[in-house]
């Protein structure tokens, strides 16, 4: 069930590039809303804004001009420690590529944001296992990357980004690299998942899987031209879950020293 509460708040959002005197509207007075246990796709053709609103949503880029806000805070208002708080805490990214570290087994790629974040060895032991399971690779933990197919390493991916509990899941193309048994296979798993109360937010340009979502917001030129609600879009009914309960205001201005 998706909550009437907001998390993402944006409101006439642009991005501007400049170089050598020119300039590049990637994005035109953008509005967008996402409701907590919400899923959204963001479509369209490629160069029309899409990977760069989602590295917007996900603090990795920052607007040239407009509000926006997540949680009822205006991004503005963050330093760039605290921008990196919210991101490694509330934030989980799903990536074309997986980005998976070589050299590095699937536990130990599964268990590196817990590392980031200081949490004990025991306790990232008991979250990377649970996780694993979640999305049925606990007999891979100790296999390294190469020794995995593309739809198992896009599953390791999605523990990644799971095993901090975010508040928001958010994936760029998730199944652009995956055969269409495997990119099926994974976004049965997106499926499932906010099914359990995931926010999740994808960005595709596969029209079969932008209907897996609850709704479907088409971008053109950095514009959005529809925002619309897909029909059923899940077989089994929606579940709702309580929020991470590292709240993302806890980490905003008030509770977070410059630097720390």
């Amino acid at each position: 069930m998706t909550d009437s509460k907001a998390l993402i708040n944006i409101t006439n959002l642009s991005k501007v590039y400049r170089t050598d005197g020119s300039q590049t509207h990637a994005l035109r007075d953008i509005d967008l809303t996402i409701f907590k246990g919400d899923y959204v796709t963001i479509q369209g053709p490629s160069g029309g804004g899409k990977s760069t609103l989602l590295s917007i949503i996900g603090l990795l880029d920052k607007a040239s001009s407009g509000d926006y806000q997540i949680s009822d805070v205006s991004v503005a208002k963050l330093s760039a420690a605290q921008m990196a708080k919210v991101r490694n805490r509330e934030i989980g990214f799903i990536f074309q590529d997986f980005n998976l570290i070589g050299d590095m087994t699937v536990s130990q790629n599964v268990e590196l944001p817990l590392i980031y974040r200081g949490v004990s060895k025991a306790i990232r032991k008991e979250k990377v296992a649970q996780v694993l399971k979640r999305v049925n690779m606990s007999e891979r933990a100790r296999h390294l990357p190469n020794q995995l197919s593309g739809g198992q390493q896009q599953r390791v991916a999605v523990a990644r980004a799971l095993v901090g509990s975010p508040t928001l899941l958010l994936a760029d193309e998730p199944t652009g690299n995956l055969d269409s048994v495997n990119g099926d296979s994974v976004m049965q798993l997106l499926t499932e998942l906010n099914e359990q109360g995931v926010t999740i937010c994808m960005v595709t340009h596969d029209s079969r899987y932008a209907h897996f979502a609850k709704r479907t917001v088409n971008l053109f030129d950095g514009e959005v031209i529809s925002n619309s609600i897909n029909i059923e879009p899940h077989s089994s009914e929606q579940q709702s879950r309580e929020p991470n309960p590292q709240n993302i205001a806890e980490l905003m201005p008030s509770k977070i020293q410059a630097g720390a």
